[in-house]
């Protein structure tokens, strides 16, 4: 290599701290000359403006799911959930882990200066997925009679799931474009298409299902035009991000090294992660619908968002965590990994507290407000899958930080376990409780996959199974969610109440953690406002 390529490979790396850093410079507060930040500290301050978009289009996603469920009846809303299920299980099978070599491997190519590998794996990937996804649409639209006779009692959910397959390989294309937007750490671009343009899309369509007074089927349709315009939206952004930094010009298609054996032996095996989900995601539907009708499918799903919400902070921060990590892997910063995992793992538990407390204390009134009388046997389910999501977060990327390390054989043999749990679980509650079967066997197999991956950080990266100094914190956390769920259940108070109690719940939470959360370096700025300094200061 040249030393005019090791000045614009240094160039290029440069660029991408500066990017993940969101600032061209010294943030405000911050004199010019000052220590760089931690490795910590620029994820969670670069993941700030994901968070802020992921939690726009929640707010955007919760208004159609709520404007769908009450325009559609229950059984149409039960067929859409049903269809929509099945397509979360064909986008796994069409992404095959892929997803997952854009943000581990090109990351390492980029800092070894391996350009060719790296667009090797580019090339490689997107063919695969385009590939897998025609024939996954082409086989269901095929098969669309067996199916119909054999497989799925309801004709209106066969119906739905063949217009709606085709959203399986456009999901899987827009995760691959959105993890090179991540491996640049371009979370602008990530926030305007992921957060802004995809919700609106939706939101346009519901709008028109409603003023249109169209059925059903006219929104399974809308649905996959949105996903069109916006993939190709994202395609157009990629290639001038790279033509922008000068990546464009290294591409040479006659020297092109495709990768094939480093990344399918490490995105393969973990295919199984993406099963233990798309089983928990899709069995609960698939058995509801077998024993107990879309009824209770709908039931489930119509509180599954409103519990995901604990997961809000941990999917914008996400995105960021695992090229960075794969950087700080490459470069052997053992200690920088160890910090990054338990810095954001705080940051996760202590600001997924809120939603927490009020998605579990305040699961009944939150359900019927949002979703009717009619869903009221639904409030339970809410509160138990909240505390399966909220546990998962609350522990960190554990998950991420095993693949990053390549601790394939536990990672594979967790997932599979995991599986089995839940569809034994799934299997011995739902043809007795329903919906509430599900949501037990959801949450007690969330909660279990994470210890095991929590005790796999440890065994297979070096990184501390808990570190002390974050104890009072997570005890804060167990006192302040176990005082709400008494005081609720003893006392009933109204909900305004309950909120300024929960509200009151997250402050103390927030306060035990202010050390820890190390505010000062993250974003300093905040510690210069009148209330909210104070109350981190």
């Amino acid at each position: 290599m040249t030393a005019q390529d090791d000045r614009e490979r240094a160039r290029l790396v440069q660029a991408g701290a500066d990017d993940l850093a969101l600032t061209a410079g010294p943030p405000a507060g911050q004199p010019a000359g000052t220590p760089e930040r931690s490795a910590a500290a620029t994820q969670i301050r670069g993941s700030s403006i994901l968070l802020l978009g992921r939690v726009l289009s929640m707010v955007i996603n919760f208004g159609v799911l709520a404007m769908i469920t009450r325009y559609l009846d229950k059984s149409a809303f039960g067929a859409f959930a049903y269809a929509l299920s099945l397509v979360s299980l064909g986008e796994s099978i069409v992404t095959f882990g892929l997803d997952r070599a854009v943000t581990r491997f090109v990351p390492i190519y980029e800092e070894q200066g391996a350009y060719n590998k790296l667009f090797g794996t580019l090339v490689m990937v997107t063919t695969t997925v385009v590939g897998l996804g025609l024939s996954l649409c082409l086989l269901v639209f095929g098969l669309r009679g067996w199916l119909a006779g054999s497989v799925i009692d309801d004709p209106q959910a066969v119906t739905l799931l063949v217009i709606l397959i085709v959203l399986a390989p456009l999901h899987a294309l827009d995760d691959l474009l959105m993890g090179m937007f991540a491996v640049f750490a371009q979370a602008r671009a990530i926030f305007f298409r992921r957060h802004v343009l995809g919700p609106g899309f939706r939101l346009a369509v519901v709008l028109l299902l409603v003023l249109g007074e169209s059925g059903v089927t006219f929104l399974a349709a809308g649905y996959v035009a949105a996903g069109v315009v916006g993939a190709a939206l994202y395609v157009g952004m990629l290639f001038r991000l790279l033509r922008r930094r000068g990546l464009l010009a290294r591409f040479d298609v006659r020297a092109l090294d495709f990768p094939f054996r480093e990344v399918l032996s490490f995105t393969v095996p973990l295919l199984t992660s993406d099963l233990v989900y798309s089983v928990m995601n899709t069995s609960d539907a698939i058995l509801l619908e077998r024993f107990s009708g879309t009824a209770e499918v709908a039931a489930f799903r119509a509180v599954q968002p409103a519990a995901r919400l604990n997961q809000v902070v941990f999917t914008g921060f996400t995105l960021l965590f695992t090229p960075l990590a794969a950087r700080l892997f490459a470069r052997d910063d053992r200690e920088g990994i160890n910090d990054l995992y338990w810095k954001t793992a705080i940051w996760l538990a202590v600001f997924s507290f809120p939603v927490f407390s009020l998605t579990t204390s305040l699961a009944h009134p939150i359900t019927v407000t949002l979703y009717g009388e009619r869903y009221e046997s639904s409030a339970v389910i809410l509160a138990l899958l909240s505390l399966g999501y909220y546990f998962n977060a609350a522990l960190g990327f554990n998950g991420l930080t095993l693949k990053v390390y390549g601790a394939l054989r536990y990672i594979v043999t967790l997932n599979l376990a995991a599986a089995v749990l839940n569809i034994v679980l799934t299997l011995l509650l739902i043809p007795s409780y329903g919906a509430l079967g599900a949501a037990v066997g959801t949450s007690v197999t969330l909660v279990a996959h994470n210890v095991f991956k929590q005790i796999g950080l440890r065994r297979g990266t070096g990184i501390s199974l808990f570190e002390r100094r974050y104890a009072p914190v997570y005890g804060a956390i167990v006192v302040a969610a176990l005082a709400l769920w008494l005081v609720q259940t003893l006392a009933e108070p109204p909900v305004a109440v309950g909120v300024a109690l929960a509200a009151v719940a997250s402050i103390a939470v927030l306060r035990a953690g202010r050390s820890q959360l190390d505010v000062a370096e993250v974003f300093p700025e905040v510690l210069r406002l009148p209330v909210i300094g104070r109350l981190l200061r």
